[in-house]
């Protein structure tokens, strides 16, 4: 059900460069409502022993949600609907973060290569008091990578910061034998779910 409130613009708290442009794409007009300096933002992205990857995405999600609207009600910006999405890649019940370095990240292209993977995004908005959140699950066929290429993937930078090591606009895409699902939300943003949140929120 479309809400009879309508907004102009939505909070987008994230970072992510990807997200902005899938807004944009969309014609969402959004500004950004980023974590203040006191706050460790990284620590929200911290694993729980046992937990599966889609509960994390979600418990991830939430955190960062419920941040972000602490830091709209503390502020003097006016009220709209705050978007945040998390992205993770799970091989198995494994959950393949952020490399934190060099030997890292080609541990995990290692992992992927010749692999079937999945690409999880969890994406939620506020709004009025409500909350709403949705699932995208896309899973990623990686045909089989030579040792030289990931090193000269990894040497170019692009896998640090990036779940899983890897972005899919990126030169890695020519790894990619098949993609079942949302190509937005292996980008971060799955625009279907999102487009339905802010729709409801009426954002959209």
């Amino acid at each position: 059900m479309i809400a009879a409130m309508r907004y102009d613009h939505i909070y987008l708290a994230s970072q992510s460069p990807r997200r902005r442009q899938l807004l944009e794409q969309i014609g969402v007009r959004h500004e950004l409502l980023l974590p203040e300096a006191h706050e460790d933002a990284e620590a929200l992205e911290a694993e729980q022993a046992g937990e599966l990857p889609a509960a994390y995405v979600e418990r991830v999600t939430l955190a960062k949600l419920a941040a972000a609207e602490a830091r709209l009600a503390a502020s003097a910006r006016p009220a709209a609907p705050i978007l945040c999405a998390d992205t993770t890649v799970a091989l198995g019940r494994r959950i393949l973060g952020k490399p934190r370095d060099a030997p890292d990240a080609r541990a995990t292209l290692a992992l992927l290569s010749g692999r079937t993977h999945r690409v999880i995004t969890a994406v939620a908005v506020a709004s009025r008091g409500r909350v709403e959140l949705a699932i995208s699950v896309s899973r990623v066929r990686v045909s089989a990578v030579a040792t030289s290429e990931i090193d000269r993937y990894v040497a170019s930078g692009e896998p640090f910061g990036k779940a899983g090591a890897y972005a899919i606009q990126s030169a890695f895409a020519a790894w990619i034998s098949h993609i079942d699902g949302s190509y937005s939300g292996i980008m971060g943003l799955p625009l279907h779910e999102t487009a339905r949140l802010l729709r409801a929120a009426g954002a959209f």
